[in-house]
């Protein structure tokens, strides 16, 4: 099958064999697959990836449409057992550790990880259950009110969908992104950084009132340099956040309370990878169809 596949930062087109899914898990045939943020963050050494990338798709089985969430579990550590299945001790994830992931004609996911994709939500718009599961998380970590004052740092993918799930609550959001005038200082109750740079961590943590809320979305290729100090005085609760709730996520999307498809910009063959990545780094959505 075709595949694209990342080796020391450097992506390129290959014919590898089709998977074969172990016990327990099935062959999906991929139908649709993003690319991300983090996908580009793996094109710049974010983790020592070496395989297939892509983890944000939609696939068939049997006919149905799927998506599937990305952590494959073992069911049996003490992570798993305490209910924190996406800190699994033995977890591979789809695209990013250990496990091949979506731009390729096929993938292999344990059967519990799929969910099956409602018949008025199409394609290319499911793609999007992934991040927006991602975004869903926040609220599943962080009690949002119509009260609150929220800040929302990067206008990318994430940060839009971020900031659609948010609205819902009623909260008082502003979202900024590169080259906006930077937020009043210490005026927010909660700030959701998802910039995926330092200068964005920057402008999320200095809007924070004293006791505030960061919530990190972003993943870094580089390290960060961070003020500890600062969250110490102000006594700023840090939240790392990623994974989400994709039954949620889907119906959001069933129910057309958030708006995904104006984040498409382009559909691509894997044959157009390059294109595809360079116009991701712009921060619109690129999908695959392979």
């Amino acid at each position: 099958m075709r595949a694209l596949w990342l080796e020391d930062r450097t992506l390129s087109l290959r014919e590898i064999d089709v998977p074969t899914p172990p016990p327990g898990e099935v062959l999906v045939r991929v139908l649709a697959a993003g690319v991300c943020n983090t996908d580009i963050e793996l094109t710049r050494g974010y983790y020592p990836f070496a395989g297939v990338p892509g983890h944000e798709f939609v696939g068939e089985v049997d006919g149905k449409r799927v998506v599937g969430e990305i952590n494959a579990v073992c069911n049996r550590c003490p992570a798993c057992l305490s209910g924190r299945r996406t800190h699994c001790d033995n977890r591979t994830v789809l695209g990013i550790i250990n496990r091949n992931g979506a731009f390729a004609e096929y993938l292999t996911l344990p059967e519990e990880n799929l969910h099956f994709v409602p018949d008025d939500v199409p394609t290319e718009e499911a793609v999007f259950a992934e991040p927006l599961a991602a975004a869903l998380e926040i609220q599943e970590q962080v009690r949002v009110t119509a009260d609150d004052r929220v800040l929302v740092v990067g206008r990318g993918k994430l940060g839009t969908l971020i900031a659609q799930t948010l609205l819902l609550t009623g909260c008082q959001l502003t979202v900024v992104g590169r080259g906006d005038a930077g937020p009043p200082a210490k005026s927010f109750d909660i700030a959701v950084e998802c910039s995926g740079n330092p200068a964005g961590f920057a402008t999320a943590r200095a809007a924070l009132r004293p006791r505030g809320t960061l919530v990190m979305k972003s993943t870094y290729a580089g390290d960060l340099t961070v003020n500890a100090s600062s969250l110490v005085v102000d006594e700023i609760t840090l939240v790392g956040s990623r994974c989400g709730p994709f039954q949620a996520a889907i119906e959001s999307l069933a129910g057309g309370r958030i708006r995904d498809k104006p984040l498409i910009e382009g559909i691509y063959p894997l044959e157009e990878f390059a294109e595809a990545f360079e116009r991701a780094r712009g921060g619109r959505k690129q999908i695959f169809t392979p």
